[in-house]
């Protein structure tokens, strides 16, 4: 029986997951379908249910419902806890699991890929939402100089940084 994955979010058709999973599927020998959900702005709740209902195993979460999406998980990761986002959820029965490997994903690239050097770099972290609630804290653990969170809402941008333990400014 075939697997069902998806990507949720709003928009959502510019997501490049359905294809890279396909491909990662074909090239690790894995039965499964990786699909886009449109997610509804009034029901993510809804749509996610419905996805379990029809037999989906699992699901990364996009813009904007990162946040929704921790709330509505019956438990979560300790990273995803840390960031108060989650972007990947699995569903265990009718349990919701939900983590957030925004931020290892991240330093993970720009160090192993990138040769990216963390220690004494000054860093700019443009957002306050989901995603950068989710690469906040993993980016402190690598000890830049200074991390400065920008946003179009300032207060948001203050209200993460203080979120960081005074270990990043807004």
């Amino acid at each position: 029986m075939t697997d069902q994955y998806a990507v949720i979010g709003n928009p959502i058709e510019h997501s490049k997951s359905p294809d890279i999973h396909a491909l990662f599927a074909a090239q690790s020998g894995q039965d499964m379908h990786y699909g886009r959900i449109l997610g509804d702005l009034e029901d993510f709740a809804g749509d996610v249910h419905d996805f379990m209902r029809k037999g989906g195993r699992g699901m990364n979460v996009t813009v904007p419902f990162k946040e929704r999406a921790f709330e509505l998980a019956d438990r979560s990761s300790e990273r995803a806890e840390r960031a108060g986002a989650v972007n990947t959820l699995s569903f265990e029965g009718d349990t919701i699991l939900g983590d957030n490997t925004d931020g290892a994903g991240l330093v993970r690239d720009l160090g192993c890929n990138h040769h990216f050097n963390f220690g004494g770099a000054r860093i700019l972290l443009l957002g306050a939402g989901g995603a950068s609630r989710g690469v906040l804290h993993p980016l402190l653990q690598e000890q830049p100089v200074r991390l400065v969170i920008a946003n179009r809402t300032a207060s948001k941008a203050v209200a993460l940084a203080e979120a960081s333990d005074g270990k990043a400014s807004g």
